[in-house]
């Protein structure tokens, strides 16, 4: 029910505030930690006549560990030197063991794919193929490309596995190498070196500044203001209790008793200020010139060379791509899918006008561009998009919504990509 109430109001693009969604889940405030929701919309069916026949798709890496330490370490790291000076409360103890159990858990599992992040991809191709049976029929080629990162290597070898166990005349060819990392995860270093601009960065901390410091919450685990005031941080600490606790969503611990540490309204504010991070960084904010979607310019063109390529086969299959949600998010907003070109110098507007970046990156996200026709001989060609398997929008014409004509897209798009190349 959760599930459906978050999808409900997150593919509206209404301006109802994230508040109440939070506040009936708690786990939606994870941001780009939060596990992949199950859809639950029904599919519009296609123009008559017309029938699925490729699939191109990218599609972020399932639930994972944590990156390191780090994240875990600072937390324990104040509750443990507390501890050890008999500075801690009953519940600051309790909170320090959970910590401990979490950090156990992890332990030699940093960064990689958890067995639901597995599953989400099993899922998801199993979905795929329930939903597009004549893409997967008989042994046409299903062509998969991961980053040489772990967990998105596990992610594909989930679904192709999935697939396989569907359908065992598929011929899958699959790779994890340098060689595709240009347009799988392209690192832009100019525009990644003006992500966080000064303006950027005084507007940030400006935006931040109503949580920079939260006594509530220390006070409830420390016997001591007076240690609290010299040795703690009431900002860093309450920071990553919260984010440990609604990270364990993808794990095998229960992070809820840190999660209830904290209010509703403490809740959202964590989740307002990690996606105003997201919009100046990797979305289409004013702050840092709107520009940092273009980092995905040459994925976006090999997905239209890669789909101009594979249809004028008679069974093309299906070219899967998994990857990060680094690029995910910035690609949603170069194709200004749902809206999500959204651009503001006001991080105030951000939410209010629908840029969740919830709506687009959970742990197992992904990108669907599904093509139709009648016929081999069918140049009418149309597609589709479904963002995390729910139809989405886009800023072209159309008297057939969610399809669009393939034409109109690659049209549009590569001219706005030429555009953006004479600027580069």
């Amino acid at each position: 029910m959760l599930t459906q109430i978050l999808l409900g109001i997150l593919t509206t693009g209404d301006a109802q505030q994230a508040y109440q969604v939070i506040k009936d889940n708690p786990d939606i405030a994870a941001s780009n930690y939060y596990a992949y929701p199950m859809p639950t919309k029904q599919l519009t069916p296609p123009p008559a006549g017309k029938r699925p026949f490729y699939i191109s798709h990218y599609g972020r890496h399932g639930s994972r560990y944590l990156d390191n330490r780090k994240g875990y370490d600072i937390p324990y790291g104040y509750l443990h030197k507390g501890d050890s000076l008999g500075k801690l409360t009953p519940l600051g103890k309790e909170m320090l063991q959970r910590l401990a159990d979490i950090i156990k858990d992890a332990e030699g599992y940093w960064g990689t794919l958890s067995l639901l992040g597995q599953i989400q991809h099993r899922d998801i191709a199993r979905r795929m193929v329930e939903r597009f049976p004549e893409v997967f029929e008989g042994n046409v080629v299903m062509d998969a490309h991961s980053t040489v990162v772990n967990r998105c290597i596990m992610s594909m070898a989930a679904a192709l596995t999935q697939l396989a166990a569907m359908n065992p005349q598929l011929e899958i060819h699959m790779d994890a190498s340098q060689h595709d990392m240009y347009y799988m995860n392209h690192q832009d270093n100019q525009l990644r070196d003006s992500m966080m601009t000064k303006r950027a960065k005084a507007a940030y901390e400006a935006f931040i500044k109503n949580i920079k410091h939260n006594p509530r919450v220390t006070n409830l685990l420390f016997n001591d203001t007076a240690y609290i005031r010299e040795y703690v941080s009431d900002y860093w600490l309450p920071y990553y209790l919260l984010k440990t606790g609604l990270m364990q969503q993808n794990t095998k611990q229960q992070g809820g008793p840190l999660v209830a540490l904290f209010t509703n309204q403490e809740i959202h504010q964590f989740w307002q200020n990690e996606n105003a991070w997201w919009y100046i960084t990797y979305g289409p904010s004013l702050l840092n010139g709107g520009c940092q979607p273009y980092t995905q310019r040459y994925l976006l063109r090999r997905i239209i060379a890669d789909a101009d390529s594979c249809l004028q086969l008679e069974h093309p299959g299906a070219t899967l791509r998994y990857g990060h949600e680094t690029v995910l998010l910035p690609l949603v907003c170069l194709l200004d899918l749902n809206g999500f070109a959204f651009q503001t110098m006001n991080l105030n507007e951000v939410e209010p006008n629908g840029w969740w970046a919830c709506r687009v990156f959970p742990m197992g996200a992904n990108l669907q561009f599904v093509f139709y026709r009648k016929n081999p001989g069918d140049k009418d060609i149309l597609f589709k998009v479904l963002l995390n398997e729910e139809e989405a929008t886009l800023p072209l014409p159309t008297t057939t919504p969610p399809y669009y004509r393939w034409q109109d897209f690659r049209e549009f798009y590569l001219k706005k990509l030429d555009a953006y190349g004479r600027m580069d």
